[in-house]
């Protein structure tokens, strides 16, 4: 019998590609930018955003990105089905959901996203972050205390701890 072959345990970031891929399900804006600095902080390749159509890299943990928006939760819920069907099905991925306004998402969004709970590795939630709407870039917005704050808590949900 031939043994399966291992992979070196290498940490991420050495050179084996990215340890989170991050999808926006309903395009790409500063949130979805933020969201991948605040996941590689020191820039070094931990995350990144996948292209359109383009495949899940071995090994890395997809992170699908939308807003608290009905329409955010529309889009996910469809990404999750064409996901469920895959023919080489990538493994379950992470739903960040990014919060558009100081308020609770509408009632019809809620529970959509509840109703995708089990579809998920897990949901991570950023508060609304009234400093993305002032700044130019990613890195400009990682200096606001409210997104470090924010950054600090998605890093420990998505790595469990």
């Amino acid at each position: 019998m031939i043994a399966e072959p291992t992979a070196p345990s290498v940490p991420h970031g050495a050179g084996l590609g990215p340890r989170y891929v991050l999808i926006p399900v309903h395009g790409y804006g500063i949130a979805v930018a933020t969201v991948a600095r605040m996941l590689d902080v020191e820039g070094n390749g931990v995350a990144r955003v996948l292209a359109p159509n383009e495949a899940i890299p071995y090994g890395a943990q997809p992170v699908l990105l939308a807003e608290t928006t009905v329409y955010g939760a529309v889009c996910v819920e469809r990404l999750l089905q064409a996901w469920g069907s895959a023919v080489h099905r990538p493994p379950k991925p992470w739903l960040v959901l990014v919060s558009d306004a100081p308020a609770r998402p509408a009632a019809p969004a809620r529970y959509r996203f509840r109703a995708l709970h089990e579809r998920v590795v897990g949901v991570a939630r950023i508060p609304y972050l009234p400093s993305l709407r002032t700044v130019e870039d990613a890195e400009a917005a990682l200096e606001h205390k409210d997104v470090q704050i924010a950054a600090a808590k998605l890093r420990r949900q998505l790595e469990g701890k």
